[in-house]
């Protein structure tokens, strides 16, 4: 299957924004209305949560929502508060000999991936992510040099909080630091089970286990994939070989022979690196985050491009997956 991947650059939401919006909407519209209008909170709830969580979120919500048209349901499905549930795969580690990078393979289905990268300044600091939900964040990072990157967590629960896209996005416009990151993770409710990993300048590093139903864990981990402290939802590890995945980067991060070369390429290969496509489950994408120098990589098998807040440049990919 076909894919194009693009890279945006819009400082302040504009044509570029309303443009994707309007492209991506139909698709957005159906998932919304999945399990029917009534089972997503009304209008005044998620503008309410939104103002209690994020309220230095709601300048941008609201020139978004004027973007976009401003219709009930496109208000309430911004709000990102209660979405429809859904899960992706992933895996995401921190490398720490040398200079830290942060690395992730984004595993979902093709059909489902807006396939858009974005560079912002909507809040006065820059930030480069790949876009999900229109405006929240699958992995990212700032000018300040705060790294992000999240994996579905393995677990059914659902409750009541905001899809982790946006709080990501959250943590990008407004967090320099990992401890600062943590203690927005700490405080904003998620709707599903996520594992986030963090990494800044500096090169403090964390993985915070997050599930609507129970405390956070803010862990030294530096690796995460679709399991918490215990695989839960055995189906769905056996789609996405989660422990086996986790296993592997254990070994391969504590292998003292390992380089860091050597450890990018293994994003390439199994089990790593998911193939599953005709079934919607394969690696989309792996992004390399470099804090200490603001440098991101996106990477494909075959190909690669190097990018920071200063030399953005956007263009377009033909991806293939098959």
């Amino acid at each position: 299957m076909g894919t194009l991947f693009q890279a945006i650059s819009e400082l302040q939401p504009g044509d570029k924004w309303r443009h994707l919006f309007e492209k991506l909407w139909p698709a957005y519209h159906d998932w919304f209305l999945k399990e029917g209008d009534h089972a997503r909170p009304s209008f005044l709830v998620c503008e309410r949560a939104l103002k209690t969580f994020m309220p230095e979120l709601m300048p941008t919500y609201e020139r978004l929502l004027e973007l976009s048209g401003g219709s009930d349901q496109a208000a309430r499905l911004l709000s990102l508060y209660n979405p429809t549930p859904y899960m992706s795969g992933c895996s995401q580690a921190v490398w720490t000999r040398g200079e830290p990078f942060l690395i992730r393979n984004y595993d979902y289905s093709a059909k489902l991936w807006e396939a858009v990268q974005v560079h912002t300044a909507w809040n006065g600091r820059h930030v480069i992510a790949m876009s999900d939900c229109l405006w929240g964040v699958l992995d990212g990072m700032n000018e300040s040099g705060l790294a992000v990157s999240l994996a579905f967590g393995g677990r059914k629960v659902v409750g009541d909080g905001f899809g982790i896209p946006l709080i990501l996005r959250y943590i990008l416009e407004f967090c320099e630091t990992t401890p600062e990151a943590t203690e927005v993770l700490s405080r904003v409710p998620s709707h599903m089970a996520y594992n986030v990993t963090l990494l800044d300048r500096a090169g403090t590093h964390a993985t915070v286990f997050i599930s609507p139903d129970r405390d956070p864990i803010i862990s030294r981990h530096a690796l995460a994939t679709n399991h918490q402290s215990s695989v839960e939802w055995a189906e769905h590890d056996r789609v996405t070989a989660s422990l086996d995945r986790a296993h592997f980067l254990s070994l391969r991060m504590h292998d003292e022979g390992e380089t860091r070369d050597r450890f990018i390429s293994r994003f390439f290969e199994p089990p790593l690196y998911q193939t599953k496509h005709h079934v919607g489950w394969g690696t989309l994408y792996t992004t390399v985050y470099q804090p200490s120098t603001g440098r991101l990589t996106c990477c494909w098998p075959g190909y690669s491009l190097e990018t920071g807040m200063d030399d953005f440049v956007e263009h377009s990919l033909a991806l293939r997956f098959q």
